[in-house]
């Protein structure tokens, strides 16, 4: 999992719960690092899973509420740092089904070992959209948060239709109806 990912996280968390949250859960868990993230390293993903159920813990916010909260968080960065993913769409939906096959394509430029997840669509009908991911770290929660703050930024209101596709969270479906 890319560094970003991690520098990120431990922002939104002391901005949100404070800096003494954040030495807390470096202190508490056994990392490799020692809590210590570069936005360009490659970290394993056990090193988040741990942070985030952590802070589940201490604050009391499940786990797929914090993934999602941390996902609106993370498209926020993402907009600001890299605002050219954002230049060839004009609405949510655009911006959605080019995520594989463009701005993957795009990371994987700057950060060749990256492990992303997959991202399949099919434009149901008009303002209804399905979307696929997959990945092994069974963060669909976090996806959610991404997408729904994509519909946020283009000025769309979205309803999302969560459904794990398998039990181990690795396969999630989103349906997505744009609100007209």
């Amino acid at each position: 999992m890319k560094g970003v990912v991690f520098t990120e996280f431990l922002e939104m968390v002391e901005q949100k719960f404070g800096m003494e949250m954040v030495n807390a859960l470096i202190e508490n868990n056994d990392l490799s690092t020692d809590g210590v993230y570069s936005a360009v390293g490659t970290y394993h993903h056990s090193e988040m899973v741990s942070l985030v159920v952590d802070l589940g813990k201490r604050s009391g916010v499940t786990i797929p509420d914090l993934l999602k909260a941390f996902g609106g968080y993370l498209f926020q960065t993402f907009k600001t740092g890299y605002p050219e993913m954002f230049a060839n769409a004009t609405d949510g939906f655009g911006f959605l089904q080019s995520v594989d096959q463009e701005i993957h394509v795009e990371v994987l430029k700057l950060y060749p070992d990256a492990e992303l997840p997959s991202f399949r669509t099919e434009l149901l009908e008009e303002n209804v959209l399905q979307m696929d991911y997959r990945s092994d770290r069974a963060m669909g929660a976090l996806a959610h948060g991404l997408i729904e703050a994509c519909g946020e930024h283009y000025n769309e209101g979205y309803e999302i239709d969560f459904q794990p596709q398998t039990e181990d969270g690795k396969h999630v479906r989103f349906v997505i109806r744009r609100q007209a």
